[in-house]
């Protein structure tokens, strides 16, 4: 990554990024817009293709993991390496996570959440 996004870019990321999460709101009829947090943790168990009534914390931080590894792998940062015997996936680390900063890291985890939202919900 580690180039300076335009200012098209950026915008556009923005647009498609407030589209996205109020299509969430209208399908999963919530009161305010999902933030990141919450769109990794809804994208993290699509992944996990198992649904519970409560998640532990612990769960809750796995799956968001499970989510930004998914969505760093479009760009080959993980690749996939299977289920263990609780059917949960496994992500490895492929390659440096060139994030300058935070500000970096939310706007590429934004664009690639739309991404895949788009072609799975």
């Amino acid at each position: 990554m580690n180039k300076e996004f335009d200012t098209t870019d950026i915008w556009q990321n923005d647009f498609d990024w407030l589209e996205i999460r109020h299509k969430l709101k209208e399908q999963l009829d919530l009161e305010n817009l999902p933030d990141l947090q919450s769109i990794l943790f809804l994208i993290g168990v699509q992944e996990l293709g198992q649904i519970k009534e409560d998640f532990t914390k612990e769960e809750k931080q796995d799956l968001m993991h499970i989510a930004t590894c998914k969505l760093l792998s479009y760009e080959d940062f993980y690749s996939f390496q299977g289920l263990d015997a609780d059917s949960w996936p496994h992500w490895e680390l492929t390659k440096p996570i060139p994030f300058k900063d935070l500000k970096e890291q939310e706007y590429y985890l934004q664009k690639m959440a739309t991404r895949y939202i788009n072609e799975n919900l």
